[in-house]
């Protein structure tokens, strides 16, 4: 079991920055890759960044390359979020997931954090 607890949300003026943090515990050794998602009201869940675990490699949707930056502790045990220049389209509750194996899906997630970006 992997146990995710998201912090750092709440609300930021466009241009502003915010840093989301993901504590992870128990198998922390299990973990191949975490990510961040976001949902905002009326809209379907969707990826916003993932991180290789052990490699550190990241991937990001285009919505948000060049804006946020996702990376990790040395001890592995904690995934942050950093959101430069956010948008009002940014806004929604941010979770966090860790995924077990390259090919499939997330295993884990936390309760989610709630980032709102004002004009």
């Amino acid at each position: 079991q992997v146990q995710l607890v998201e912090s750092g949300g709440g609300l930021v003026q466009a241009g502003d920055s915010l840093r989301l943090s993901c504590a992870a515990s128990g198998r922390t050794w299990s973990i191949y890759s975490m990510g961040w998602f976001r949902q905002a009201p009326g809209k379907e869940r969707e990826f916003v960044a993932d991180i290789n675990w052990a490699g550190g490699s990241t991937n990001y949707a285009d919505s948000v390359k060049g804006r946020f930056a996702i990376s990790r502790d040395n001890a592995k045990t904690t995934a942050y979020l950093q959101m430069n220049s956010p948008k009002p389209e940014d806004t929604g509750v941010y979770l966090c997931a860790a995924r077990l194996r390259p090919t499939r899906g997330y295993d884990y997630w936390g309760q989610g954090t709630q980032v709102t970006v004002s004009s």
